[in-house]
């Protein structure tokens, strides 16, 4: 079989080193101001518990809302332009949180903050400036990125609030703003072509099919649940650890000491899942020990010891499943519909977040801190019973074929068919416009060698 070489171009490194800085430096602010937003809610004017949670998750709602729409409309004006209007959507809403004196302030910036929602013209951009067999590590880059921003601010986002106060860590977003734009425009190469992706972007028409998937809609219940638990604790957990003896000062260096352990803890659960193929038992064993973290951070009575043990147990967790749920939801999605099951994904997670926002803080203002903890708690009860009856994903990886001339020659149902009868070939979709065929693989059984043949008498193969 011919093989294109997986080494990265240079301008696919700049691409993919510049557009992840991108996406972390923003997620990062966005994350910063969860550790630290209900402890310095005291000095805000009219806040109380459920508008400190709508602060927290309203980002969620506006990201919802536009990120679909902000990525169709880059397929028509561009990348770029989109992506740094979104940038200086983020500064605004920076600089008027980082000027608030009252909760509602604090609430028009964050929804501002998250109306910036560039997150699919980022992917898409890196979409065409990189090669589809390399496409796969770069779209794994942005997600470590991601990781690793929500580490980063859990450990900045007390340090900056304790030297600066909360108007600081605004501030200090707002500046990342600047320096993305300043990075978009000097180190993210221009790109290429401007392409629709089906791997990547949301095709309209694919929807009605992806939405009749259960399978699916297990995978966006899960990010939607995953990221409503995440959200809803954070208006109770800076208490705990206050409560626990921790002065606020201190809380960065709890969260460091937590995210290693947790990180470390996760890297060989996601080995087992991945090597081993046991994505479901990782899976509903990361949504049982969530709950169980929850239950213990509910009747929480050991002291700082049993504290800091619920939490490890809750982030080692949280992040397997943040790195494994997109990996299940890429073996499930339909060949080249990846893309279109990826935006409903991302949609169900900010969605997750504003309302994990809201109903921490409510439960707050209504019962009390261990409220939001039981609250969660049951919820994960549902979320369990909700995937236990999932089939395990198949171990599929998909594979990119780009047409020539001499696949003209062959009718589309005749060529589909032909993709088709290779064996360890599970799933075919050809593309006549986009000259493309996207394929979802067993790399077990696949035969090469006919596969291989078959490119031969008609295009090139890259892998994705």
């Amino acid at each position: 079989m011919r093989k294109v070489s997986g080494l990265l171009l240079a301008s696919e490194r700049r691409a993919i080193a510049g557009l992840a800085g991108l996406y972390a430096s923003r997620m990062l602010g966005l994350f910063m101001v969860l550790p630290v937003l209900a402890l310095h809610a005291e000095d805000l004017s009219g806040a109380t518990p459920l508008l400190v949670g709508l602060a927290l998750g309203i980002y969620g709602l506006t990201q919802a809302a536009l990120q679909i729409p902000f990525g169709l409309v880059s397929d028509r004006i561009g990348r770029k332009p989109v992506i740094a209007c979104g940038l200086l959507l983020f500064m605004v809403g920076s600089v008027v949180a980082a000027q608030a004196d009252s909760i509602g302030g604090i609430i028009i910036g964050r929804c501002l903050q998250g109306s910036g929602a560039v997150a699919a013209a980022i992917m898409a951009l890196l979409a065409d400036q990189t090669r589809e067999q390399v496409r796969t590590a770069a779209m794994a880059t942005i997600g470590l990125s991601i990781g690793v921003a929500f580490a980063v601010a859990m450990v900045l986002g007390p340090l900056v609030a304790t030297r600066f106060g909360l108007t600081g860590i605004f501030w200090f977003t707002a500046g990342l703003s600047a320096v993305g734009l300043a990075v978009l425009w000097k180190l993210v190469p221009p790109a290429p072509r401007r392409s629709r992706h089906r791997d990547v972007g949301l095709d309209r028409g694919q929807l009605s099919s992806i939405l009749g998937r259960i399978d699916l809609w297990r995978m966006d219940a899960s990010i939607f649940s995953l990221h409503l638990i995440l959200m809803a604790i954070f208006v109770a957990v800076p208490f705990r650890l206050v409560d626990a003896g921790i002065e606020s000062a201190h809380h960065g260096w709890v969260y460091l000491g937590i995210m290693a352990m947790a990180f470390v803890a996760m890297v060989p659960l996601v080995i087992v899942a991945e090597k081993r193929r046991r994505m479901k038992t990782m899976c509903l064993g990361a949504i049982v020990a969530i709950t169980l973290s929850l239950i213990g951070l509910a009747g929480f009575a050991e002291g700082l010891r049993g504290l800091m043990v619920w939490l490890l147990v809750f982030f080692t967790a949280f992040n397997l499943l943040e790195a494994t749920l997109p990996s299940m939801l890429s073996k499930l999605a339909p060949a080249g519909a990846k893309g279109t099951a990826m935006g409903l994904y991302s949609t169900s997670q900010f969605l997750g977040a504003f309302l994990g926002g809201v109903l921490g803080g409510w439960l707050s203002q209504q019962w009390g801190l261990s409220a939001v903890f039981a609250g969660c708690a049951m919820l994960g009860g549902g979320w369990l019973m909700l995937m236990i009856g999932m089939t395990p994903p198949r171990h599929l990886s998909s594979e990119v074929v780009a047409l020539d001339e001499r696949h003209r020659d062959d009718a589309l149902d005749t060529l589909m068919a032909k993709f088709a009868d290779v064996a360890g070939v599970e799933d075919v979709l050809v593309v006549p416009e986009e000259r493309l065929a996207y394929l979802k693989v067993d790399r077990q059984r696949l035969d090469e060698k006919a596969l291989a043949e078959l490119v031969a008498k008609g295009g090139k193969q890259d892998g994705a």
